[in-house]
């Protein structure tokens, strides 16, 4: 299926998905990804010490 789409000239999912990636790396540079990949960190993070903080929360109320 995916040879007949290369065939029409059209891109794989995963095509598209590499040439997007390596645009955005050629536009923003390496950098871009660690600042992305650290903002990411940083939520998870945050969304973990506040579920902790809700289980605490229901745990003190029973």
């Amino acid at each position: 299926m995916a040879k007949e789409k290369a065939k029409k000239g059209e891109l794989t999912v995963r095509e598209a998905g590499k040439k997007g990636g390596e645009k955005v790396k050629a536009e923003y540079g390496p950098e871009f990804y660690s600042e992305i990949g650290h903002k990411g960190g940083q939520k998870v993070k945050e969304l973990i010490q506040k579920a902790k903080q809700d289980i605490s929360t229901q745990e003190k109320k029973k």
